[in-house]
């Protein structure tokens, strides 16, 4: 998508801090945190919301959620909150998935 603020992040478009990056996806902190610790965890592919997944992006969400876990240990993060909004009527204001890593530790 060539509006997609998050494509434009990933194809290095638009420079970023990330934090780490695979074939699957790239995690970097957001720009409006609302805690300590405020990451998000962003989908190579451009899936617009939670409810446009296709056959076989269920991979791709676990992978997601699985770097979310690995990246909080590596961070020494004991709690944590893992959150997708969907929809604008979920407070999703991007659309292309992504999952949010927040705690208050950090």
């Amino acid at each position: 998508m060539s509006d997609c603020i998050f494509c434009k992040i990933i194809s290095k478009d638009i420079p970023t801090d990330l934090l780490y990056e695979d074939d699957v996806c790239v995690i970097f902190p957001d720009i409006k945190p609302i805690a300590k610790t405020h990451l998000l965890i962003i989908s190579k592919k451009h899936i617009p919301t939670i409810a446009d997944m296709e056959d076989g992006d269920e991979k791709i969400v676990g992978h997601m959620v699985k770097q979310a876990k690995e990246i909080a240990k590596e961070k020494g993060l004991t709690g944590y909150k893992l959150q997708f909004n969907v929809g604008k009527d979920g407070g999703q204001e991007v659309f292309h998935i992504h999952l949010h890593l927040i705690s208050n530790q950090g």
